[in-house]
């Protein structure tokens, strides 16, 4: 299988395809929205503004293979840029959603001539992005969604974070197991969440740690915190190396994600994550490649016959700490913001870095 195949078999490689391409052709942009509001689980409502007198306009009715057509027909001699590459990452992460059905576009994205019309943009993506399959690098990023003044230090215990994570999560099991119903289709949500957030940094560059987040709650500031760390280090660059780790360090989540997990990806049945305590005796850390991200998160990933799992709370390149392996370093921590720089907001430093 070829990297831009892939590319395509996950949700987020699927979305980052198709808005490369929203993102600078119109007539893409137009049809990919409508033929989403149509298959949108939940589409909202459009408000047309006009006098009395004003037409009544019928929404466009648009068809798979319109847009596949309107995609073939995109100029794609021209390189794609670094900015085009991060606009359309930044979206695809911000858009996974694990909690709810997935978006319209997202649904787009992964019909069958669609998808196959997205395959020459997923190569050109491949070449693009010399950093798909980069492994761990000892230097990080740990980002603290503080004003530097307010930001803490880097935790030192992730023993003991891993100790009441692992406890949280059988605690709720336990909790969802008497208290919700086995029905997964019910209107039940809870922990959606398969790694702790609080032991991730990313290798990546400092504006990629700050732009590519899962369910971002709108921070203005944060500070970067250099980091370096080494030891053992798992890599899951796929679905499969994802479902490894899961088969040799299993923890049930059924009853606490059944019904956020059900919304995602149809499935009923069991639901297992790693269980990272134990994880821990093997691993000082486990590095989640860019491609993996792209080609496995918001996935359904089967297990085994009766067991499968999602990648979910994660980001592109990141990597979670599971021992005291990871130090800060040297170099101070950088304060940024989130700013109107024209015409678009950025996040930029503060300090000029």
């Amino acid at each position: 299988m070829t990297l831009s195949d892939e590319l395509l078999r996950g949700p987020r490689g699927r979305r980052l395809c198709l808005a490369v391409l929203t993102n600078a052709d119109d007539a893409v942009m137009s049809a990919v929205f409508w033929l989403g509001h149509e298959l949108d689980p939940s589409p909202g409502t459009i408000i047309r503004i006009g006098g009395e007198d004003a037409e009544v306009v019928e929404d466009p009715t648009v068809t798979e293979a319109e847009v596949a057509e309107l995609i073939r027909r995109v100029d794609l001699t021209v390189p794609i840029s670094d900015e085009a590459v991060r606009d359309a990452m930044g979206e695809s992460v911000d858009r996974a959603r694990y909690w709810q059905e997935p978006d319209g576009e997202d649904l787009v994205a992964a019909l069958p001539e669609v998808r196959e019309a997205l395959r020459p943009v997923a190569e050109r993506l491949v070449a693009a992005m010399p950093e798909l399959t980069a492994p761990f690098t000892t230097t990080q990023w740990a980002v603290d969604w503080r004003p530097e003044s307010d930001s803490a230090p880097i935790e030192r215990d992730p023993a003991g974070v891993l100790a009441r994570w692992a406890g949280d999560q059988r605690e709720e099991e336990q909790r969802a197991v008497h208290d919700r119903p086995e029905d997964p289709s019910a209107n039940f949500s809870g922990a959606w969440w398969s790694v702790p957030g609080e032991l991730l940094t990313t290798r990546a560059q400092v504006r990629d740690a700050l732009e590519y987040v899962e369910d971002s709650l709108g921070w203005e500031v944060a500070t970067v915190i250099p980091v370096r760390g080494t030891g053992r280090i798992l890599e899951v660059g796929s679905a499969e190396d994802w479902a490894e780790l899961c088969r040799q360090h299993p923890m049930d989540v059924t009853a606490s994600r059944r019904h956020d997990w059900f919304r995602v990806t149809g499935r009923t049945g069991r639901w297992i994550i790693p269980d990272w305590e134990s994880v821990a005796q093997r691993w000082d850390a486990v590095h989640l490649t860019t491609l993996g991200y792209l080609s496995a998160a918001t996935r359904l990933i089967e297990v085994d016959d009766d067991r499968a799992t999602v990648i979910a709370g994660w980001a592109p390149d990141s990597t979670v700490w599971l021992t005291d392996a990871a130090r800060e370093w040297e170099g101070p921590r950088q304060q940024w913001q989130f700013v109107d720089s024209g015409d678009r907001m950025t996040w930029t430093a503060t300090d000029g870095s």
